[in-house]
């Protein structure tokens, strides 16, 4: 596979994955980041490293939004629930195993 079809499958892998995590408003960061590691909030960090290096700019808002579809304080607003107990428990022994 030659350079630009891999990065243009990546590309398209990543939008997929945007895509999916817009549906899924239900799966929360706090769960991402207990399940996987990472959550939104990490991908628009991502994100933004990746324009970095390439010398474009962007800032972390902006990042934000594209991973998001809209800006941070929005979705926030709209979609975030308040971690439960069980979350936060969940979310410190992960934290402490990585």
């Amino acid at each position: 596979m030659d350079k630009q079809t891999q990065t243009e499958l990546e590309a398209a892998t990543f939008r997929r994955l945007l895509e999916h995590l817009d549906k899924r408003k239900d799966a929360q960061n706090i769960d991402l980041m207990i399940l996987a590691g990472f959550c939104r909030n990490c991908l628009g960090k991502w994100y933004k490293a990746a324009a970095d290096e390439r010398g474009v700019a962007l800032d972390a808002e902006q990042a934000r939004e594209i991973i998001y579809g809209m800006p941070y304080a929005e979705w926030k607003d709209k979609y975030q629930q308040p971690a439960s107990p069980e979350q936060l428990a969940a979310f410190e022994q992960a934290q402490s195993k990585g």
